[in-house]
């Protein structure tokens, strides 16, 4: 289901003629409102401790509950995304980010509470302050380090994260 469709009156004037307009907005024939279904903005870290291992978390919650994951999450609003993943993986692991840089982006589609929810995915790789503090906090059940040799990405539940992972691993000459 378009999430779109789950949107029957205007925000504006609240008019029932709030119709599709194309295949990412709807319109209000009332007021002229056009409303835009854009992406939600989520962040995903990778860190590495001193001796070359990926910080990797099982998931606590559903999607994916049980799971393999990365730190990450999504954006709040007027968070900017180096923000956002440094305050993602400290409510997660209790680890503070020192460093936070742009890699990649990923288009996905997030199950949340029975709807498909599309996303952004921005992908960073982070430097910590002291990865001894690390603690499975907030959305994260366990958080452990794991070898790059030793990652296998179909144990990773969300699409985007297995296919980030496929991307940082060849990035550094480490795929399979």
């Amino acid at each position: 289901m378009n999430l779109l469709e789950k949107f029957e009156y205007c925000p504006v004037c609240g008019s029932s003629h709030f119709e599709k307009n194309s295949q990412k907005s709807k319109k209000c024939s009332n007021c002229g409102f056009e409303y835009f279904m854009n992406p939600a903005a989520a962040v995903v870290a990778f860190i590495i401790n001193d001796k070359g291992e990926l910080l990797v978390e099982k998931r606590k919650n559903e999607p994916a509950k049980g799971t393999l994951d990365l730190p990450g999450g999504f954006a709040d609003v007027l968070e900017t995304a180096e923000e956002s993943v440094t305050r993602e993986v400290n409510e997660e692991t209790g680890l503070t980010v020192t460093e936070a840089k742009y890699m990649f982006s990923l288009p996905n589609v997030y199950r949340y509470s029975g709807l498909d929810i599309q996303t952004l995915d921005m992908f960073f790789d982070c430097k910590v302050e002291d990865a001894s503090q690390l603690k499975a906090m907030d959305d994260a059940a366990e958080c452990m380090w794991i070898a790059p040799e030793d990652i296998h990405t179909e144990q990773f539940g969300l699409r985007s994260v297995r296919q980030g992972l496929y991307e940082y691993l060849k990035l550094h000459g480490l795929e399979r």
